[in-house]
């Protein structure tokens, strides 16, 4: 069994006091934000080594979900640095284009085959509105309708006026976002029957913890097609994890937009707008029969040393065994926490989801529901025993000792968890719990809460 540590976060604990005073919510992702995880926790990162990270105190973890599930291969992969090291002997960022922006969109498009052009940028909120942008400008349309059951699609208005999070953001734009559920195709038609002539595309993830059912996303863009809207996909998750050329090719599917990012990169900041050549063309310098759409036009959208690291991230897809042994690790892990779920009887309150190659953990309390505060005490023991996993993504670089260690400090935090359905979670669980990122108010900070 992995043994439990005593963890000091000293320096951690310095930099958050600074951070919190300088940084609204003290880190620039929500994701990475200290009301994610428990008070017991690593509060900032040093340096990363394949699946390993090291924080600003010396304290070493295996960690899972590798950078939001954007180091797909491992931190600091090599021949990825390397190819970004010598771009960046030549500059990053110069007045007209790079050559390396052509060689970049010409290796990109050869993975995505249902694509036929492409735009870069820098993160997925960007290639999402580019997107419906596009859609908007194609259709003549307002409205954009998104799957109610897929939890971020973007930083931008569009998206986070239909959340919690909602403030400053006018009413007027809140009406122009409907929402739909996956895999229900009746529910698309009743967005169809409500609006009629007004949605200009749909835009949904095409999987996360289950696939869809047989020919559901085609269906989807059929109708999409049938009443004038186009169909938009989000690949920031599903791109280079599912399959090399995407859910897309994985689910046999050609939407008329899709969004890349995360991985595209090993963690570089590159994200991808790709499509159909009869919508992209919008964005360009050749059309006459249509308004011109002014599309991703970002000072540091191709700064070179990002797309080399693009192009080694692709070429490691290309020639090595990536994807499957995302899913043979994958798959290990997760027989191996649910054998050591069931031994413990837990069952009915912890849960393994998801796919193999992006898995994820439900923790709920003693009457099976959705739990913080076990989520942050489950989190908090695989913390002490060298494991930070907020969910449970492997990477390339996770070996088999990897996952068999991961394994016995999941084992090591059951018995925890066993012991708080028992005789409660706070007994446990040091200070207050994590929080849901879509709340509309802040929760006062108790006296005394190191966080």
């Amino acid at each position: 069994m992995a043994s439990e540590r005593i963890l000091q976060f000293a320096k951690s604990e310095q930099l958050k006091q600074r951070a919190h005073q300088i940084i609204p919510g003290g880190c620039h992702t929500y994701a990475k934000g200290d009301d994610q995880y428990p008070v017991l926790a690593p509060g900032f990162i040093a340096r990363g080594a394949g699946c390993h990270v090291f924080d600003v105190d010396g304290n070493e973890f295996i960690e899972y979900g590798m950078g939001n599930r954007a180091v797909t291969l491992g931190h600091a992969f090599p021949s990825v640095v390397n190819a970004v090291r010598a771009e960046l002997e030549h500059g990053c960022n110069f007045t007209r284009p790079a050559a390396i922006e052509v060689a970049c969109a010409e290796q990109f498009l050869e993975l995505i085959p249902g694509a036929e052009m492409v735009k870069f940028c820098k993160d997925g909120s960007d290639a999402t509105s580019g997107a419906v942008k596009l859609a908007r400008a194609y259709t003549g349309r307002d409205l954009i309708a998104i799957c109610g059951d897929h939890p971020f699609f973007s930083s931008d208005d569009w998206f986070i006026g239909t959340t919690a999070v909602n403030a400053g953001i006018p009413e007027a734009i809140k009406q122009l976002t409907v929402t739909f559920r996956w895999n229900d195709l009746e529910s698309a038609r009743a967005l169809f029957a409500a609006h009629p002539g007004r949605i200009a595309a749909f835009i949904l993830e095409a999987a996360r913890t289950e696939d869809p059912e047989p020919g559901y996303l085609n269906k989807l863009k059929q109708l999409c097609h049938d009443n004038g809207a186009l169909l938009i996909l989000d690949e920031m998750i599903t791109g280079f994890r599912w399959h090399n050329g995407g859910a897309q090719a994985y689910y046999d599917v050609e939407p008329d937009l899709a969004c890349f990012g995360k991985a595209l990169a090993n963690g570089f900041s590159v994200s991808a707008l790709a499509g159909k050549r009869e919508f992209m063309r919008l964005g360009g310098l050749e059309h006459t029969d249509r308004p011109r759409v002014f599309l991703l036009s970002t000072t540091h959208g191709a700064e070179t040393h990002a797309l080399a690291g693009a192009m080694a991230t692709m070429r490691v897809y290309r020639d090595e065994p990536v994807i499957a042994h995302l899913v043979r690790q994958g798959e290990r892990l997760k027989r191996g926490a649910e054998e050591a779920i069931a031994q413990r009887a837990l069952s009915a309150h912890v849960k393994i989801v998801g796919k193999p190659m992006c898995l994820a953990y439900a923790t709920l309390d003693q009457n099976g529901q959705p739990s913080q505060a076990f989520r942050s005490l489950f989190l908090q023991e695989t913390i002490r025993r060298g494991v930070l996993m907020p969910s449970l993504v492997v990477s390339y670089s996770h070996s088999d000792s990897d996952i068999d260690r991961t394994i016995e400090a999941i084992d090591g935090a059951l018995r925890i968890y066993a012991r708080a359905l028992e005789d409660g979670v706070e007994s446990h669980l040091v200070g207050r719990p994590s929080e849901i990122v879509y709340r509309r108010f802040n929760r006062p900070t108790p006296p005394g809460d190191r966080s």
